[in-house]
């Protein structure tokens, strides 16, 4: 069954912790997508993950064959097949059903955005009513994630 993780955003911005959860993701050797709720989002994060570091980069595409791509980078609802990870921001969508084949899915969302907050309360709930396994997370006040649901 898949893992379903929410972190919630409360003292730093998605641009600050994506790059990290990326680099375990391929440190595990899964293959990720990251589905971004609009254009203007993806647009950021693609820049993002060619330059979070000046030693580094987070190998990555969103178009030609998603094959070629350990990340693969989608504003809409594809989810190329041999993925273990799908991480939903911006308040993009996903669904249930569609999550199964996965070994994780994480909903990162913004605390601050009334939007993304009740959307992940509605998910959350669903998630529950369902018999899949979730998770909660939130940072303290020195940044760290703990699992606080």
């Amino acid at each position: 069954m898949t893992e379903i993780l929410f972190y919630h955003l409360e003292r730093a911005r998605l641009e600050n912790i994506l790059p990290d959860l990326l680099q375990k993701t391929l440190h595990n050797k899964w293959r990720a997508v990251l589905r971004v709720g609009s254009r203007e989002k993806l647009e950021v994060l693609d820049d993002l993950l060619w330059r979070y570091n000046d030693e580094s980069f987070l190998p990555h595409g969103r178009s030609g064959d998603a094959g070629d791509h350990p990340i693969w980078l989608t504003d809409g609802d594809d989810l190329p097949d041999s993925r273990d990870i799908l991480f939903v921001v911006d308040g993009a969508a996903f669904s249930l059903s569609e999550i199964e084949k996965l070994t994780r899915c994480v909903l990162i969302f913004d605390g601050g955005d009334s939007d993304q907050l009740e959307k992940a309360r509605t998910i959350w709930k669903k998630i529950k009513e369902s018999q899949h396994d979730a998770t909660y997370w939130r940072q303290n006040t020195n940044g760290r994630w703990e699992k606080a649901a």
